[in-house]
């Protein structure tokens, strides 16, 4: 079974240590991916192209200073994009697509596929490889994600994600949701299963999606993400081997990478912990952690306690600007 190892160090990873990778940063640890083997190298601010703004947390260099610092340095790994329509737009694409950038994944909301028609098509026509990405898979049914990936599928998308963005899905779950849209999807279009380490199920996830279907698994340089990270890529590698599955990726330089480039970054552990926990359990979005931290230090509220009540409201991705509002309802209450 051979897999396409999607490495997200240098777009989700950014999460973790506030958007500031530096562009030198980038460069080294693009080329450690592409001579471990990595089949494409996701770079831009943690919520894609455009995200760089006072709602998500402005990054220290530019993306397409990133994208093309990375581009320079690879011989073999695709460079890889993320967009969000309505914090991306399409003139973004084309200067990503200028800067070196091959690959593209459009993302949304799991319910509103249909925002995305005109950036798929619009990626398709630059040339780009391109992916339609369903996030927050945990808040819906197997059916409604069906519905939104064969929307994606039409639109020209050549894979589809089903993501985990808050990692609340067990892993039955996730399997089972994978399954029904694989079954939903024309054979020739791949898809992806990109998993979140909060409930301590992201290797075991992606294994379960690889079982019934997905050939594209993203992860990354020693879990580096949103909440509790993503799959560590060092980890998932090391089970593929030993599953027998062809990755085509040296575990050893992954492990290198991780030590020696990653962990010497970071600015606080990425792990489950109380916080990070609590993110899964309530089913609430990733890269809502670092925003409720914030919001706990100056309000007085528990993270943990607005994670839960961001969860009980159903908040989503880009209402990051809502977390305020919870703490000081919290507070006042």
């Amino acid at each position: 079974m051979s897999i396409f190892i999607s490495d997200v160090t240098l777009r989700d990873g950014s999460h973790a240590v506030r958007h500031q990778f530096t562009v030198p940063q980038v460069q080294a640890v693009a080329k450690a991916l592409d001579e471990a083997g990595v089949d494409s190298i996701e770079v831009t601010h943690g919520d894609g192209l455009g995200g760089s703004s006072v709602n998500y947390g402005f990054a220290s260099d530019g993306d397409y200073e990133k994208i093309a610092a990375a581009a320079e340095v690879v011989e073999n790994a695709a460079i890889c994009v993320l967009l969000l329509p309505g914090v991306g737009t399409i003139p973004d694409l084309q200067r990503a697509y200028d800067c070196g950038a091959r690959y593209v994944r459009i993302a949304t909301h799991c319910t509103e596929a249909d925002i995305s028609a005109q950036h798929i098509a619009a990626a398709r026509e630059m040339g780009f490889n391109t992916t339609g990405f369903l996030m927050m898979s945990h808040m819906v049914d197997a059916s409604k994600l069906v519905e939104q990936a064969l929307l994606m599928e039409s639109y020209g998308a050549q894979c589809v994600y089903v993501t985990d963005s808050a990692g609340a899905m067990n892993t039955d779950e996730y399997a089972a949701k994978f399954r029904a849209v694989r079954e939903a999807l024309q054979p020739e279009t791949e898809m992806g299963v990109h998993a979140h380490q909060n409930l301590s199920l992201a290797v075991a996830n992606s294994v379960a999606c690889v079982k019934e279907g997905a050939y594209r698994v993203d992860a990354s340089l020693a879990g580096l993400g949103a909440g509790a990270g993503n799959t560590p890529i060092e980890a998932f590698v090391a089970v593929a081997d030993k599953l027998g599955w062809d990755t085509g990726v040296d575990v050893f330089k992954l492990l290198d990478a991780a030590d020696d480039l990653i962990r010497p970054m970071l600015l606080q552990p990425v792990q489950v912990d109380r916080d990070s926990l609590s993110l899964g359990y309530a089913g609430v979005y990733g890269s809502f952690l670092l925003h409720a931290r914030r919001a706990s230090a100056k309000y007085g509220i528990p993270t943990h306690e607005i994670l839960l009540e961001l969860g009980r409201r159903k908040m989503v991705g880009g209402q990051e600007d809502m977390i305020v509002d919870v703490a000081l309802d919290l507070a006042k209450a």
